[in-house]
């Protein structure tokens, strides 16, 4: 049963925050295309924003050999512009495009959606550089199901059912929704990016990632685990990147180099996918699961990532940590030497330490501009001296900073 479904509650398409950013493209760039894991509403929103334009699927087969055999007759029918959904399953068709929009500079003519990033990238890298501009719509975030009435009422029911949207609108339960989600989109979406014979072990090793969410990433360790090679794991992890089911944070350093090549984090990209794959089957699971304050900051993550991409910026998240083990979960530059440093304690309850991380790294970093915070699962709000204290359902203050970056 859907503990977040209320059959008298709002209905209808939940607004997204992204749109503001999708329709300022629109009106700056002949193609705008829209990137995301499955199910993350890409479609929809597409719909809402260009109700007026067709409306075409290049799963459908027919379809999509249409757009292979004839690309030229394809793009012909719809020369006043549409929307082309996963598109990323004919790569033939963008050396095309790129003759159809360079012949007539419309704005807005075409809306592109895909749910493998890497192949949509290449593409558009290669063909349609300087005339398509990318968008990341990753699942809902809390405030967006707030606005619209759906939000889960506790913490834990939060992290079991996860913000893919058909958890959201509709009776059903979000463990056997996720479940067909992982057999249905998962391993169709594998075989076409990578050649994963082993379906079994691939799977086991996202279980493992999820069993190492906001830890530090130790490939040896994820490969020896699961019984692979290191270079089967780095392949696998850039194949649940390029699915938008993973994304790693870098530590920060003034040294962009060492950003770069030092370990990063890892997280998924909704923390209720993370849940299912750790065992995770009713919002009872979470209350005493050991995972519980890892899934918490995932969640988290996830909402700091999203007040970026929803407004068209480019993710800058990072974590502090020296080899001390002083750390703070988010390091985020909102303006030149400006940064928002952000602690994440899943306990209702504030403690003194929570403010350790805080504490040591604003004196380690003294005279940079820190301003710190700290995220709980409990309900009180504070300025305090040490930090301003939110509590896990009123995000807003943190968010709307980071969404001006």
């Amino acid at each position: 049963m859907n503990e977040n479904y209320h059959p008298d509650r709002p209905t209808g398409p939940i607004p997204r925050i992204a749109m503001a950013a999708a329709r300022a493209r629109l009106t700056s760039y002949p193609i705008l295309t829209i990137t995301g894991p499955r199910q993350s509403g890409k479609t929809t929103l597409s719909r809402m924003l260009a109700p007026h334009l067709p409306y075409l699927s290049l799963e459908d087969p027919d379809i999509r050999m249409f757009a292979r055999e004839d690309p030229r007759a394809f793009l012909r029918q719809v020369a006043d512009g549409a929307i082309l959904d996963e598109v990323q399953r004919v790569p033939e068709l963008f050396s095309y495009l790129q003759g159809v929009v360079d012949a007539d500079n419309r704005m807005g003519r075409f809306i592109l959606t895909g749910s493998s990033q890497f192949e949509l990238i290449g593409s558009i890298t290669q063909s349609l550089a300087g005339r398509a501009s990318m968008l990341t719509l990753l699942p809902f975030s809390l405030g967006e199901l707030q606005a619209a009435g759906r939000a889960p009422a506790s913490v834990d029911a939060l992290l079991h059912s996860g913000f893919f949207p058909p958890v959201h609108d509709r009776p059903v339960d979000p463990t056997v929704w996720l479940q067909d989600y992982v057999a249905t989109y998962l391993e169709r979406d594998v075989r076409q990016i990578s050649n994963i014979q082993d379906l079994a072990a691939f799977q086991r090793f996202i279980q493992l990632c999820a069993g190492r969410i906001g830890q530090l990433l130790n490939i040896n360790s994820l490969a020896a685990d699961t019984g692979i090679t290191r270079v089967t794991a780095e392949s696998w992890l850039s194949v649940l990147q390029a699915s938008h089911l993973i994304f790693l944070v870098r530590p920060w350093f003034t040294n962009l180099n060492k950003r770069l090549i030092k370990t990063p984090k890892l997280y998924f990209c909704d923390p209720g996918l993370a849940a299912w794959f750790i065992g995770v089957r009713s919002p009872a699971h979470i209350t005493a699961h050991p995972q519980r304050g890892a899934l918490f900051e995932n969640w988290i993550m996830t909402e700091l990532l999203k007040a970026q991409t929803n407004h068209g910026i480019k993710p800058g998240l990072h974590f502090l940590r020296d080899k001390e083990g002083n750390e703070v979960d988010a390091f985020i530059e909102t303006a030149p030497a400006t940064f928002h440093a952000v602690e994440i304690k899943s306990g209702e309850t504030i403690a003194s330490d929570f403010f350790g991380g805080l504490d040591y790294w604003r004196a380690k970093l003294t005279p940079t501009a820190i301003t710190p915070w700290l995220i709980h699962g409990g309900n009180i709000r504070q300025q305090r001296e040490k930090a301003t204290v939110l509590p896990w359902h009123d995000l807003s203050p943190l968010l709307s900073l980071i969404a001006e970056s």
